[in-house]
Parts: structure tokens; sequence; C-alpha cells
């Protein structure tokens, strides 16, 4: 089987095998959402308000997936560092898959069901509603083969195999996009389809990469059938869930934090709330680095800790947040210098640009310290202290950024909006190295210089 062993050699250099080829499949991922916008909104304001209802309930659906492959990677990484036999892991491996499987099947039958009720609730109706009808039953029907690809995937970088984990959601996020056109408009036999077009669009690009991150898995040993394939299944399950149900609840939290802020946004008006949205979006791009570097970040830690070397783990922590730092005030320097042009390049009107502005110019600061939280949150899931990592963004969302930012604009307005941003940003920073030193991730003496340097 396989794999890459990062409990030797400079930290920084495991980091980076890991991080930077993380960097473009993220980008590719977050892509997705930006074409399905763009091609939809060429046919009206129903289909793109059909994407602003669905995109928070998807996003928060897709939080299973991103918490069951953050526990595989912690479970898988911490058995290959312990150097547990090859068998032992394989079944692991194929215990998180059955169980992703399964779970996937489940939420995506109970969300096609339910679809009508949830966004009736949220104020969905007439044709907007249609639109939405269009694209849940394909997109419920890829959802299962969107967690086998990330459940996939996260065993690639448990082994330290980042390329091939990039490569499979850039080829998903590749087919997605191409299709994208010829589905929702329609081109020679080909009908057009509208809204239910794009959900057929992601429904290729996730086989797609599902089945040929499964035909990888199997090929380089990381999925192999093994004697006695039911042994040791419930502490599999454990391990897996124990760090996946709390991380796939720190997933939801950040959308669901997200949607009572923007309603915060939303009592200055339209325009602020096309400035804010627009604003966050370059967010997500400016900060790809850093959510690939928490990424990276969960294997090294995993493997070292399995493998007894806490210090290793430790020197990993502490250089992935000095790389947060220096890169956040970079990007920071950046988005203050050139927040005007962008938001004149990629907002409606001129009071939405400069809504846009002022967000990049203030809180582009303070985004080292999300920054530091993500790959925070990544080591403790690794570390398999993922109610600590559930905790602190828990923290973040709830006891500052959501109230602040009420108090915010009833008090200041919009900037009482990004106080709170950057309130919430600086505070994650403390939040994270209590939490660190309390699971052991952060070094208990104050010669740090000495782990950057590891």
């Amino acid at each position: 089987m396989a794999r890459s062993d990062l409990t030797e050699g400079p930290v920084w250099r495991a980091l980076a095998r890991v991080s930077a080829p993380m960097s473009l499949g993220i980008l590719a991922v977050l892509s997705i959402g930006l074409a399905d916008a763009y091609f939809l909104g060429q046919l009206g304001g129903a289909p793109l308000a059909a994407v602003g209802f669905i995109y928070p309930v998807t996003t928060a659906l897709a939080s299973l997936a991103i918490g069951l492959s953050a526990g595989a990677n912690a479970a898988v990484s911490q058995a290959l560092g312990r150097e547990d036999e090859d068998s032992a892991v394989a079944r692991m491996s194929l215990h998180a898959a059955g169980l992703g499987l399964l779970l996937s099947v489940l939420v995506a039958l109970a969300f096609f069901a339910l679809h009508g009720q949830i966004f009736g609730l949220m104020g969905a109706r007439g044709e907007v509603m249609a639109e939405i009808s269009a694209y849940v039953p394909l997109w419920a029907l890829s959802f299962p083969f969107l967690v086998l690809m990330m459940l996939v995937n996260a065993l690639f970088r448990a082994h330290g195999n980042a390329v091939h984990a990039s490569l499979f959601m850039i080829l998903a996020a590749a087919v997605n996009i191409a299709l994208n056109p010829l589905f929702i408009f329609g081109w020679g036999p080909v009908p057009a389809m509208e809204t239910g077009g794009a959900a057929l669009a992601t429904l290729a690009g996730r086989l797609a990469a599902a089945a040929g991150a499964i035909a990888f898995a199997v090929h380089a040993g990381y999925l192999r059938l093994c004697g006695r394939i039911w042994r040791d299944l419930w502490r599999s399950l454990r391990e897996i869930t124990q760090v996946g149900a709390p991380a796939a609840f720190s997933n939801a939290i950040n959308p669901a934090g997200m949607a009572l802020v923007t309603a915060a946004v939303a009592t200055l008006g339209d325009a602020a709330v096309a400035g804010f949205g627009a604003a966050t979006r370059v967010q997500s791009l400016a900060i790809v680095v850093l959510l690939a570097l928490s990424a990276g970040i969960g294997p090294v830690v995993g493997q070292n800790w399995g493998a007894g070397k806490e210090t290793r783990a430790q020197s990993a922590v502490v250089q992935a947040w000095a790389f947060c730092l220096v890169y956040g005030l970079a990007l920071g320097a950046v988005l203050s210098l050139g927040g005007g042009w962008i938001a004149s390049a990629i907002a409606e009107d001129a009071e939405a640009a400069d809504y846009t502005r002022r967000y990049l110019q203030i809180v582009g600061w303070s985004l080292f310290g999300y920054g530091i939280l993500v790959t925070a949150n990544a080591a403790m899931n690794a570390r398999s202290k993922a109610l600590h990592s559930m905790g602190l963004s828990l923290g973040r969302i709830t006891l500052v950024y959501v109230p602040l930012a009420w108090l915010g604009v009833w008090t200041f307005g919009y900037g009482g909006i990004l106080a709170a941003a950057v309130a919430a940003n600086l505070g994650a920073v403390a939040g994270a190295v209590w939490a660190a030193r309390r699971t052991g991730l952060w070094p208990q003496d104050t010669r740090i210089t000495r782990h950057i340097a590891a």
C-alpha cells in the first residue's frame, strides 16, 4: 500500500506536500457555485433566487460529507502512524466508506421527501419553488457520490497523497462546469433543462469523480477487500463518528451563522446585502490557501500523533499558524490597497460596491485569525478532539459574531457588522490558543522558534 510518511523530515515540507495540491482542488470546488450563479443568472430572477434558497441548505447537508471525511482522516492517519497492520487499516477504510454510503442515502431520501416543507418555511413560493423542485431530485441523487468522493479523498490525504485528492476534486468541477451550459440551455438533441440542468451537471461531475477516485483507490491499495471484513466494525464506527459527528456540526455552524449575519445586513437594504455577499465571495477565494492548509495539517498531525511524536505535531501547528499570520497580513495589505478596484469589478452598482470595498479593506486585515481557526479545528479533529473544535466554532459564531453583528448594526450600522467580523476573527485566535493548549497541540515551553525551525 503506497503512502507518504509524514513523520520524518522537515515539518514544513510535510505540510506543503499535502496542502499545496489541495489549493487547486478547493479552488475548483468553489468555482462550481460561481459557474451555477453565472449561467442561471442569464435565465432571469427566478432561477437565481432558487439558487439563493438552495445554496445554504445544500451547504449544510454537505457538512455531513466534510464531517465523515474528517473522521476517516483522523482514524486512518492515526492508524498509519501507529503502524497498525495493513488489514486493520483496510477494514477501517471500508467501514468508513460503508458508513458514508448508508448515511448519505438516508439524508438524500429525507431531503427529497421534505424539500417542499423546508423551502416553504424559508419563504420560497410560486415560480421559485418550481425551480427548486426541478433541482432537488437530481441533487439528492448526486449526494451519495459527493460523500463517497470526499471519503476516498480523505483516505488519500491520510496516506499523505493530496495530489490525487485534488485531481478528483478538479475532475468533479471540470465536468460540472463543462456540462452546465449544455444542460441548462440545451443544444442539438439535448433539451434545455434550466435549473434542473445545473443539478444534472452536478450529478455527472460527482459521479465521474467518485468513480475515478474509487477505481484509483482500489488500484493503489487504499481500498481493498480483506478477511473478516466485519471485524472491529463498532470500533471503527466509534473512532470515525467521535470525530465525524462534531466535525459535521462544526461545518454546519458557519453557513447557519452567516445566514443570521446576512439577516442583520438586510436591515440596511438590498444594496448592503449585495455588497456584503460580493465581499464574502471574494473572501472565499482569497482564503483558499488557508483552507488548503487546514486540509493538509490533518494528516500531518494524525500520523505524528499516532506515531507518538507529539512534539512534531505541535511544530506543525506552530508553523501553520505562523504561515496564517504572514499570509493573512499580506492578504490584508492587498485587499486594503486593491479593495476599491475589486469592488467596482464585481458589485452591481456604486452603492453596493462601496459596501464591498469597506468590508474588504477592514475585515481583510483579520482573515489571518480565520485561518488560525480552521487549521486549529483540523488539527484537533486529527487529534480526535473534535468536541474542542466544535466548541471553538460554536463559540465564535454564537457568542461573538452573530450577537455583535446585530448589536453593531443597531448601534453603528454597517460599520458595526464589520467590527463584529473583525472581533470574531481575532477572538478565534485566543480561542484557538486556549483549545490547542487543552488538547496538547500547543507547546508548553516558550521556545516557539524551535518549532518554527523544525
